[in-house]
């Protein structure tokens, strides 16, 4: 299956959350998040792995979207992805000891959810933002992506599918800890749904 086999899922009233090891380039969502740099003009990582799949009329229109700052996020088609829409969020570069990286981090993540909602997305798939160039730790990053889609996906039904699409089987097991945590203390009403281990 080209989006990969869920690994975990847990409910927020009607919308689900999905973990899972793939490629976030092949995700067959309404739309995919790419770990955009400030420019959106592409880059390494998620983000070069994004435009060269979508093709140059990604570059075309992103830029045109005249950059994009961090905290915050963008939409564009996504041309040859499976995906129709590529949403450009721009999370923080990981400082030490600095308090606002986490609340760039989740206002990342929560921009990304309120683009979606607003262009009547209904399933998105998720990197882990921030975790690879950008130096941000899995292990704190996590709580942080987590937390911020149950909040959203308990005040906004209009999203029923959103997916975490990690990058290797390290990262998923760190985001597993962090859904279990968060489930066993029904953060936001986070359950599992009916029939799930």
């Amino acid at each position: 299956m080209m989006d990969g086999q869920a690994v975990s899922r847990a409910q927020v009233r009607q919308s689900v959350i999905e973990l899972l090891e793939g490629d976030i380039a092949q995700q067959t969502t309404d739309a995919i998040v790419n770990a955009a740099n400030s420019s959106l003009l592409g880059g390494g990582g998620v983000d070069g792995a994004i435009h060269r799949a979508a093709g140059p009329e990604l570059l075309a229109e992103t830029r045109a979207l005249g950059g994009c700052a961090t905290g915050d996020a963008k939409i564009s088609r996504g041309y040859l992805l499976p995906a129709r829409h590529v949403i450009h969020a721009v999370g923080p570069i990981y400082r030490s000891g600095d308090s606002q990286v986490a609340a760039l981090l989740a206002s990342a993540y929560r921009r990304s959810l309120e683009v979606a909602a607003a262009n009547g997305i209904e399933t998105v798939s998720f990197p882990s933002i921030s975790t690879g160039a950008y130096g941000y730790p899995v292990e704190e990053a996590a709580p942080i992506a987590l937390r911020t889609a149950a909040d959203f996906l308990g005040q906004n039904q209009s999203i029923r599918l959103l997916r975490f699409v990690l990058f290797n089987a390290a990262i998923l097991a760190v985001y597993n800890r962090a859904l279990d945590a968060l489930v066993a203390s029904r953060y936001a009403g986070l359950q599992r749904p009916a029939g799930s281990g």
